[in-house]
């Protein structure tokens, strides 16, 4: 909000039909865009609709305001933020005066998430949430990979799978997709093309001139990327770098032209870079070039740094190092303690993860009424006929946890809702087998433990990783001002 502050928007706390007006009484806005998270009760949407002001929800808003640009979308479950950015980070750094907008704070983005530039290239994280990307129209377009993520909306994987092949009907004719062939879901795009539409596959070619479920006549070139040799663009000889980053030798369908150099952790960011040099490589175009564009690109991948709350360095104090990260899928929480042991292989791990939203909701429900009609809609339902998140995914959960050396579970954090279910987070501390696992469901009482756990051990050899998309970023910061005011009151 500061941000918008500084910028010059005209902000209002809370929720009221004032708001719609202009500062004299009487203007109304061109138009009210509102987030998925906004029941179409709310006052404002009501209002707005009374006076004929114009509702747009973000995927209509994205697709105008991305339409007149050679848009390159990023999509994906996990890893978009940080490859949309590592994107648009390498092509500014090489010369590109392009517009750029992240789902997150970039801190080598002068802006913040956004770069604004005058050039014809637009990066975009593109989200599947509540079909968010559905309204673009990419030139190019990334699948990092493809998971059952977003259980509030998606009933199972194959729901997933559904909504990103609408999403590559999407892009436009003559367009590129860059996808990772290792991951299995994403994999499955391309298998459905050969298998199940009788499009033909063939050479990288997508051919569409019948089936409609690819969209009439879009043709479109597939780049395959990931650690295995049968992808076009593929790391081998991945190992740890004096960054705590990861070097690797890129190689292209067999041949080795390049040591590529990152200061983030994680062969998951291996993976992301790979989007970025099979997109950027892309974009360029002209093959006699790629040796002198990778040339280019390899210091600006080993300049950046990544976004925030994406394995984050909180502080250190008495030999503890403390991180925060977004994580709140399975996927995401494995990736980060395998990225944590990669860095520090030594040190015991401690994670401090905070469940995130309870509930998702059957598909035939979402077939019959629109999305916005469902947020409201649910706030007056018996909600025993839903499923939670934290049942469907505990077991992910539990084993993907069981890689750390000490797990602390809190209470849920309930975005969106609330607990309609007897469940909680002592139920997932309970599954975790192997590492010693304590539900602390007030995140103060979690900072006091960890503070006395470290003060125990004066010079401990641990890492401490804060884990979730709510409130739990708060720990970290506490945890780290607690220890230093305890040191400055024994040094008096």
């Amino acid at each position: 909000m500061e941000g918008l502050l500084e910028a010059g928007a005209n902000l209002h706390i809370g929720h009221s039909v004032s708001n719609i007006q202009g500062n004299d009484g009487s203007r109304f806005p061109n138009a009210v865009v509102a987030s998925s998270a906004i029941p179409q009760d709310n006052v404002e949407i009501l209002h707005a609709k009374s006076v004929g002001v114009p509702i747009y929800k973000r995927d209509y808003w994205l697709a105008k305001l991305t339409e007149k640009y050679n848009l390159i979308a990023v999509s994906g479950s996990h890893g978009k933020s940080t490859t949309a950015s590592m994107l648009a980070y390498v092509l500014k750094a090489m010369g590109d005066d392009l517009t750029a907008i992240v789902g997150a704070h970039v801190p080598q983005f002068p802006d913040g998430s956004i770069f604004y530039g005058g050039g014809k290239n637009f990066v975009l994280e593109a989200d599947e949430y509540d079909g968010c990307f559905l309204g673009l129209s990419p030139s190019v377009a990334v699948v990092t990979n493809l998971d059952w993520e977003h259980v509030d909306i998606f009933e199972d994987e194959d729901a997933v799978k559904s909504i990103f092949r609408r999403f590559l009907k999407q892009i436009r004719v003559g367009g590129h997709l860059v996808i990772c062939g290792d991951s299995q879901g994403a994999r499955s795009l391309l298998d459905q093309i050969k298998q199940d539409t009788g499009l033909k596959y063939s050479g990288g070619v997508v051919s569409n001139q019948s089936s409609d479920l690819w969209g009439q006549g879009h043709d479109y070139k597939i780049i395959t990327y990931g650690f295995s040799s049968f992808n076009d663009w593929y790391a081998e000889s991945v190992c740890p770098n004096v960054q705590g980053g990861s070097d690797y030798i890129l190689c292209e369908r067999g041949r080795p032209l390049a040591q590529i150099s990152l200061q983030i952790p994680g062969v998951h960011n291996v993976l992301n870079s790979l989007a970025v040099i099979a997109t950027v490589l892309t974009l360029i175009g002209d093959k006699r070039q790629s040796h002198e564009s990778i040339a280019c690109l390899k210091l600006p991948l080993s300049k950046f740094m990544g976004v925030s709350r994406r394995f984050d360095l909180i502080g250190t104090i008495y030999g503890c190092h403390i991180y925060d990260d977004f994580a709140h899928h399975p996927t995401e929480v494995r990736a980060v303690l395998q990225a944590a042991r990669q860095r520090f292989p030594n040190k015991a791990l401690i994670a401090v993860f905070q469940p995130h939203t309870y509930r998702y909701l059957p598909q035939d429900f979402f077939l019959a009424v629109s999305f916005p009609v469902i947020l409201s809609y649910c706030l007056r339902l018996n909600l025993d006929n839903f499923l939670s998140r934290l049942v469907v995914l505990k077991d992910d959960f539990a084993n993907a946890l069981s890689e750390a050396d000490q797990v602390v579970v809190s209470a849920v954090y309930a975005a969106r809702e609330t607990n309609d279910w007897n469940i909680n987070g002592k139920d997932l501390a309970a599954s975790i087998i192997g590492p010693p696992s304590e539900y602390i469901p007030c995140l103060g009482n979690v900072v006091d433990k960890l503070a006395l756990q470290i003060l125990r051990d004066p010079h401990p050899e641990i890492v401490i990783l804060t884990l979730g998309a709510g409130d739990v970023t708060t720990v970290g910061p506490k945890l780290l001002h607690e220890l230093q005011t305890r040191s400055q009151d024994a040094r008096h």
